[in-house]
């Protein structure tokens, strides 16, 4: 559904959940998890965010690199209570422990769980930095060995390293959540997700919120993680043309840099996210499309109970002052 055939813009958003969804609006965010055919289970979860320690996380690019910590704090902390849930109402199964398992939580209970989740919390982030960002700059080095073009530091050789390693990127992260598409686990999270998104249409089109008139709407939300993902990666295309295409004369720094650079591309990307969540004209179109787009593998059509838990999770974060109203 085009944006301006909203009646309103809210700055409520959310994220999809094992077997539930996180709503965050102004003033409270609300976690809701079917429990059983006729069960939602609801609770309101918040954290420290950055801004409210420090101010100067609340100016214009600055927010976004704020917003996406705080934001990814939020889904780990809702995550963690959705599974917990999930598995207590038998949603999901869990396996039994070996005895090796039952041992270490004997001994350790608690404090292992967090140490194993700080160990694959490092693991994840060091495997992502090195398949992002080291891997399509070996690449591309590879590959100039038989492309003239590539080689050199000169400015064909920095637009072509720059364009080569945010194609690479973009498909790699595709190939990622197609792959993660194809788990049944994550086919209903991205059916939660589509839920999320319809539901909120559904409110901005200010019609009732009724599991009929959310299931009409689209799935396809300008204002969505994913979109914000996409548009980070482009952005990053556009700080790369800046980098040398070996810094100091060392190739391996290129990445490097690229990296401390990052917090550049995030926060350039929310602004942008704002942008098209607040305007629909020509120039935010282009800019929302390929979020768009990813979003056709990121989210599913949702059955009705999903769309239930949806609407349980919005109902509970819309503030009775109308203070979540963007633009109207």
């Amino acid at each position: 559904m085009a944006k301006n055939t909203t009646k309103k813009i809210t700055s409520i958003g959310g994220s999809a959940l094992i077997e539930g969804i996180m709503m965050r609006g102004p003033k409270r965010t609300t976690v809701c998890v079917r429990t059983g055919a006729d069960e939602i289970y609801s609770e309101d979860i918040s954290i420290n965010t950055i801004p409210s320690k420090l101010k100067i996380f609340k100016l214009p690019f600055l927010r976004g690199i704020a917003g996406l910590i705080d934001s990814m704090r939020l889904s780990y902390k809702s995550l963690m209570l959705s599974a917990d849930k999930a598995i207590e109402a038998g949603e999901i199964e869990e396996e039994e422990p070996s005895k090796f398992e039952k041992w270490l939580d004997d001994k350790f209970g608690d404090t292992l769980v967090k140490i194993l989740m700080v160990c694959a919390s490092i693991i994840g982030v060091a495997f992502a930095i090195a398949l992002f960002f080291f891997v399509p700059s070996f690449l591309f080095d590879l590959t100039a060995n038989f492309v003239p073009a590539f080689k050199g530091d000169g400015e064909l050789a920095v637009l072509c390293k720059s364009v080569f390693e945010g194609i690479l990127k973009i498909i790699l992260f595709l190939l990622y959540i197609v792959i993660c598409s194809q788990m049944n686990e994550m086919k209903r999270v991205f059916m939660y997700h589509g839920a999320e998104h319809k539901t909120i249409f559904c409110y901005e089109n200010e019609e009732e919120l009724t599991v009929e008139n959310v299931k009409k709407q689209s799935r396809f939300h300008p204002r969505c993680g994913t979109s914000f993902m996409v548009l980070m990666l482009i952005v990053g295309i556009v700080i790369g043309l800046f980098v040398p295409v070996a810094p100091f004369g060392l190739g391996y720094l290129r990445p490097v840099f690229k990296i401390a650079l990052l917090p550049i591309a995030c926060g350039v990307g929310y602004e942008l996210i704002k942008i098209c969540g607040k305007h629909d004209n020509r120039f935010t179109r282009i800019i929302a499309a390929p979020g768009l787009w990813a979003q056709r593998i990121t989210t599913k059509e949702p059955d009705d109970d999903m769309i239930e838990v949806a609407i349980e999770a919005i109902k509970a974060v819309i503030p009775d002052d109308g203070s979540d109203i963007v633009n109207k």
